[in-house]
């Protein structure tokens, strides 16, 4: 049996407890803050005892070995193990606040007892200096954001990614409101508020674009079409060649002003559609909230 290996990095702040935890209920063997030099030895011990799942997280505390992790993953996949590399991110606000409610101090902050805006800044250049550390990593993992999402979502949305088949590329679609901030973990962002809003339809505005009566509207539209048809268009092109580059996942953001209906409609429309093809998972930033 070959070992599936999910490697969770990420922002401090950002939510890897959460998402192990996670994967840990879900059976994964489940090993945290694994200095890199390891991971070798670690992958070879647990397929000695015929382990079939295991999660390991890394983090910056282990920033003088994080430049070697790429390179151990390929070996890795190259000895036939299925790596699945999960990257936590979130903006610099969110974290800064997390840190503050939690009264934290982030691994790489520095004098702690420096007057309460100085440290502000100190935590702000510490994020900062983080995401330059982490960058390498990041590009080469499938991206979560945890900026507006509560630890049940994420802890969810966790389990749904990792229940897809690794060796298939994962077509994620998530609407969201552009009001709450753009997801930083979109591959593709479509912009979609200039079309007819449901909103302004006394008898739809309490209604979502799972509902059929805003379905109906929206399909009245030769613009909705013609924006759906556009989508659909660019997605069917370069599925295939993404596929063929070795992505596992591809997540397509669909955003209108208020994440409650015309982007809803189109990631149940687009995921129904391209569900038939492509393994398909659906998000909705705000309703899930």
């Amino acid at each position: 049996m070959s070992l599936e290996l999910v490697l969770i990095t990420g922002m401090s702040g950002s939510g890897k407890s959460v998402a192990l935890r996670a994967l840990e209920d879900a059976g994964y063997y489940c090993v945290d803050n694994l200095p890199p030099e390891l991971l070798s030895q670690f992958v070879t011990l647990e397929q000695k005892s015929s382990a079939g799942r295991v999660a390991i997280a890394m983090d910056v505390r282990s920033r003088s070995s994080l430049p070697l992790v790429p390179q151990l993953l390929r070996d890795l996949s190259a000895q036939g193990v299925h790596v699945r590399p999960l990257f936590l991110d979130a903006t610099t606000e969110t974290l800064v606040r997390r840190f503050s409610e939690t009264r934290r101090r982030h691994p790489l902050s520095g004098d702690s007892g420096q007057a309460a805006l100085d440290q502000q800044h100190a935590l702000v250049d510490a994020i900062e200096l983080e995401r330059e550390l982490l960058s390498d990593l990041r590009e080469h993992a499938h991206v979560i954001d945890t900026s507006q999402i509560r630890n049940a979502q994420l802890q969810a949305h966790v389990k749904s990614l990792l229940s897809a088949p690794a060796s298939r590329l994962t077509l994620v679609f998530e609407s969201f409101a552009f009001k709450r901030g753009i997801p930083v973990d979109a591959d593709y962002i479509f912009d979609v508020r200039m079309l007819p809003n449901p909103h302004y339809e006394p008898q739809l505005k309490a209604l979502t674009g799972r509902d059929a009566p805003v379905v109906a509207y929206l399909e009245q539209h030769a613009d909705v079409r013609e924006m759906y048809g556009q989508i659909r268009k660019f997605l069917e092109h370069w599925l295939e060649p993404l596929a063929r580059d070795h992505r596992s996942y591809v997540t397509v953001g669909i955003g209108c002003t208020g994440g409650q209906h015309r982007s809803v409609y189109l990631v149940e429309k687009l995921a129904a559609d391209f569900g038939a093809k492509w393994v398909t998972l659906k998000r909705h930033r705000e309703l899930d909230a």
